[in-house]
């Protein structure tokens, strides 16, 4: 009886297992990615000079839209592959409010290096603000700077 029991169950857990990977498989199929993060400036020239010059991110592009009287600019980390910032220039006083604060006073974005001390002396050397000290933690090594409208990022280095 018990040996009938564990054989039924063994059959209806390989027909999940068959059915997930089925599942699954159709999912794996989806390719999906976050290509941009807006991140609301005051001005593109300022967020420009800031990010390219202080964080040493490359000017990815920099479009003007006369459709709309906008610019479409967008800076990444050097050596990034991933996600990149689309600099956007707030046009609507709802939109100036959140300048520095598009996330309540959280950490908002996350840059990763290679190497942590190299760049958290030379952002501290370029007057990066650094709001919280590095400390070791189980995934490596972080610390929470300003940048220069006052969002919160982490530098971290992981393990």
């Amino acid at each position: 009886m018990v040996a009938g029991f564990l054989a039924d169950v063994r059959e209806h857990m390989q027909r999940r297992v068959q059915q997930d990977e089925r599942a699954c498989g159709r999912l794996r199929r989806v390719r999906q990615s976050i290509f941009h993060v807006a991140l609301v400036v005051r001005d593109y020239d300022e967020a420009i000079a800031f990010f390219c010059g202080k964080l040493k991110f490359t000017l990815v592009e920099d479009t003007y839209q006369p459709e709309q009287d906008k610019r479409w600019v967008v800076v990444a980390p050097p050596g990034s592959q991933g996600t990149s910032l689309l600099l956007a220039r707030a046009s609507k006083p709802e939109q100036i409010a959140r300048i520095g604060d598009q996330t309540g006073g959280r950490v908002f974005l996350f840059l990763s290096t290679d190497d942590f001390w190299r760049d958290y002396n030379a952002m501290r050397a370029d007057g990066i603000r650094f709001v919280r000290e590095p400390r070791e933690e189980p995934y490596g090594i972080v610390s929470v700077f300003e940048d220069l409208y006052g969002n919160l990022w982490d530098l971290v280095q992981r393990r």
